[in-house]
C-alpha cells in the first residue's frame, strides 16, 4: 500500500480537498486531527471523500492491506511564512513525523520568504520531497502557485502595486491573517495597514468559484475601501507536484515488483 504523505498550509486546505476528492487513484485519506486541520476535514466531508479517517497521532494511522494510494496529511497553522526559521522548523518537525508511515512527501508551500529555497537540504529526510515548482524553482508562494507563477504575479504587481491578492484560502481566514494579533478597533487597524492598497484582487481556483470568493471578501474589502478585480487562477503547478510523486511511487512499486521476480 503506498502512502502519500501531505504536509500544507491551512491556506491551501481547499486546493488539496479538490485534489484529493477528484483524484480516483486515492483510495483512502487519513488526517492528523487538530484545530488546523478542522476546515479540510470539513470540506473532504462535503465532497464526499471515500474512506476519510481522523486520528490524533500517526502512531493511530491504521495500515489497512490496499492496492490504491493512500493518503496521510498534516495541516500547518497559517501565518508561519512570517518568521523564516519559524516555518523551518515546523516543516522538519512535520516532515520528520510523516516519514515513517509515508513514501513520498508533498508540500504544499512555495519558496515562502526563502524558508524552502534549498527544500532538499532542510527536508533531508530519507524520502523525496515534492514541492510545486515553476519553472526551474519553487514557487515564490501561496498566490504565485495559483495565480500562475512568477510573471503573472510581477505583472499584477506591477500593474497595481497596491494589490491585495486573495486566493479561496486568503478569503475564508482573512480575519485571522490580518487581525490575529491586533489590539482595540480592528477594523481601524486593518485600514491603517492597507492604507497604500488600491484593490483586491480575487485569484479563483477549480476549489473554490468566484462568486464564493467575492462573499468571503466583500467585508474586507468595505472595511479598508478596496475595489474588487479578478484575475483566474491555476492549479497546474501543484497537480503536476502531485502526479511527479505518484509517478516515483508507480516507478518504486514496478522497481520492487521486477526485484521480487528475479
Amino acid at each position: 500500500m503506498p502512502v502519500l504523505g501531505v504536509i500544507t498550509c491551512e491556506i491551501l486546505e481547499m486546493e488539496f480537498a479538490w485534489l484529493l476528492a477528484t483524484d480516483p487513484q486515492v483510495g483512502g485519506v487519513t488526517v492528523l486531527e487538530d484545530a488546523r486541520s478542522a476546515r479540510l476535514i470539513e470540506a473532504l466531508e462535503s465532497k464526499g471523500v471515500q474512506n476519510l479517517r481522523r486520528i490524533p497521532h500517526v502512531s493511530s494511522l491504521p495500515r489497512e492491506p490496499s492496492d490504491r494510494l493512500e493518503v496521510l496529511v498534516r495541516v500547518l497553522e497559517l501565518g508561519l511564512h512570517r518568521n523564516r526559521k519559524i516555518l523551518q522548523r515546523a516543516l522538519v518537525r512535520a516532515a520528520r513525523e510523516l516519514t515513517p508511515h509515508a513514501d513520498a512527501l508533498v508540500l504544499g508551500y512555495g519558496l515562502c520568504g526563502n524558508a524552502l529555497s534549498n527544500p532538499k537540504e532542510l527536508l533531508d529526510v530519507g524520502k523525496p520531497v515534492f514541492i510545486p515548482m515553476d519553472e526551474d524553482h519553487p514557487v515564490d508562494d501561496c498566490v504565485g502557485l495559483l495565480i500562475g507563477g512568477r510573471r503573472r504575479y510581477y505583472a499584477e504587481q506591477c500593474k497595481v502595486p497596491g494589490t491585495v491578492f486573495m486566493i479561496p484560502g486568503l478569503t475564508r481566514h482573512w480575519r485571522r491573517m490580518f487581525e490575529g494579533g491586533i489590539r482595540g478597533n480592528a477594523h481601524d487597524a486593518l485600514k491603517r495597514l492597507f492604507v497604500r492598497y488600491e484593490r483586491s484582487l480575487l485569484v479563483p481556483t477549480p476549489a473554490m468559484g468566484e462568486d464564493e470568493m467575492k462573499r468571503n471578501v466583500e467585508e474586507f474589502n468595505k472595511i479598508v475601501g478596496l475595489r474588487m478585480e479578478v484575475r483566474q487562477g491555476i492549479a497546474t503547478f501543484l497537480i503536476k507536484a502531485w502526479e511527479s510523486a505518484k509517478d516515483y511511487l508507480k516507478a518504486k512499486a514496478c522497481r520492487s515488483m521486477e526485484s521480487d521476480s528475479r
